[in-house]
């Protein structure tokens, strides 16, 4: 086999196993500076706002952190993909060197 071959096995695998992982997450919590990160690039309001509730929460738990929910096609989405990508893996004819 080519390292062509396996590369795209590889990457097959891995969509799939992305995948998998999408799939059997709910959301996932960004750290504090991604958060800052993620406000500054997409130019959005800061994470609190001046409510009540916020200036109590932020006293409980200081540092603003973003809950990103990823769509639920996602997960079949990568793993439809890579499992087209490790079938194309097998077909590619090898290079007998």
């Amino acid at each position: 086999m080519s390292m062509y071959r396996n590369r795209y096995f590889l990457a097959g695998i891995l969509l799939i196993l992305l995948g998998v992982q999408f799939r059997m997450v709910d959301s996932f919590v960004l750290n504090e500076s991604t958060t800052r990160a993620l406000a500054r690039v997409t130019k959005s309001t800061p994470v609190a706002d001046n409510s009540s509730m916020t200036s109590f929460m932020m006293q409980v738990h200081p540092k603003p952190m973003k809950r990103v929910t990823p769509p639920r096609w996602l997960g079949l989405a990568m793993i439809a993909v890579g499992a087209v990508i490790g079938c194309h893996a097998i077909v590619i004819p090898r290079h007998n060197h």
